[in-house]
């Protein structure tokens, strides 16, 4: 596989429980794989999980308290920040575990609509959105059969409150004007996964190469 110096970011988002961080070890391990050295990205670790134990917050804060929830995601978008200005100090691209609409997706849900505007409205989002606008972002739909507690995150109540919860995700990134692809649920092999990824963020990467093919014809 051939590329340019300059990449597209991937970032892997959506509900709890939807094999995210699964799947992004398994890109890194891909791109480590048929990517020189120099070209690789930055990996963004889950930022949320991070927070979550150095602030001393339990996930049950984020529905049984307002006020900590709110908190918490204005905590995770600062870190998410930090943690990708971070990131592009040692690569030029980056693949995300997670991302900025995912602590604002979560105070749409368990906070209000006005605590999701305010985050919208700072000085992170704008940060981030200018970056995700210009990347892939995969949604991976709810559904599949890997649902487990693991004492950390916050678990849905059932499977509608699950797939509710990917639906506002999706609605949320329609109204930001980002633009997304979605994992279906029933695509559960790994390998798989990986391929759908790779194959989208080459479709990228091939219409700016011919965008800027035809800027310097």
């Amino acid at each position: 596989m051939s590329h340019s110096s300059a990449q597209t970011h991937i970032y892997i988002v959506g509900a709890q429980c939807t094999g995210k961080t699964t799947l992004v070890n398994a890109l890194e391990a891909y791109f480590r794989q048929t990517l020189s050295p120099h070209e690789q990205p930055a990996i963004v670790r889950e930022v949320a999980r991070t927070v979550l134990v150095e602030h001393g917050f339990a996930a049950a804060d984020i529905t049984s308290s307002p006020t900590k929830a709110l908190a918490l995601q204005k905590l995770i978008l600062e870190g998410q920040v930090r943690v990708e200005e971070n990131a592009l100090t040692r690569s030029s691209w980056i693949l995300s575990d997670r991302s900025g609409v995912d602590p604002i997706s979560y105070a749409l849900r368990h906070v209000s609509r006005d605590a999701a505007d305010a985050l919208i409205q700072g000085p992170e989002w704008q940060v981030l959105k200018e970056r995700m606008a210009k990347s892939l972002i995969i949604v991976c739909e709810s559904g599949a059969s890997w649902l487990n507690d693991d004492g950390v995150r916050l678990m849905p109540r059932d499977m509608q409150d699950w797939t509710e919860f990917h639906a506002l995700f999706c609605g949320l990134l329609d109204n930001l004007g980002l633009k997304y692809e979605v994992l279906p649920c029933s695509m559960t092999e790994v390998s798989q996964r990986v391929h759908f990824v790779v194959s989208k963020w080459a479709d990228i990467r091939e219409k700016v190469h011919e965008v800027a093919q035809n800027i310097w014809q």
